[in-house]
């Protein structure tokens, strides 16, 4: 249960980091701050899950295992990590949409 919450937080704040950091080098090159915001949340979400389950070779050793070895409790283990990672991208790209007033 820890590693699904830290999961989720992680790519919650990698959303919400750079989405709200790269807007601050959207406003140093004149664009609109708001719209890169949204458009960085958006392009960065993949990113967010792979960096929160922590890589992803060992979690395709992990996943193959689990295929191969007929350890399936370990399959559904990944997919609820990456289930809570996609939310918590999920959730950032919710939030920057909100904070910015929309699409």
């Amino acid at each position: 249960m820890n590693r699904l919450i830290l999961v989720f937080f992680i790519a919650l704040g990698v959303v919400l980091g750079g989405a709200i950091i790269g807007s601050v080098g959207a406003t140093l090159t004149g664009e609109s701050p708001l719209k890169a915001m949204v458009q960085l949340s958006q392009e960065i979400k993949l990113w967010a899950v792979v960096t929160a389950i922590g890589g992803t070779f060992s979690n395709l050793r992990i996943i193959e295992g689990g295929v191969f070895e007929g350890r399936f409790i370990v399959l559904i283990r990944q997919f609820v990590l990456l289930t809570a990672a996609f939310i918590g991208a999920q959730l950032g790209i919710w939030l920057i949409t909100i904070l910015t007033g929309g699409n």
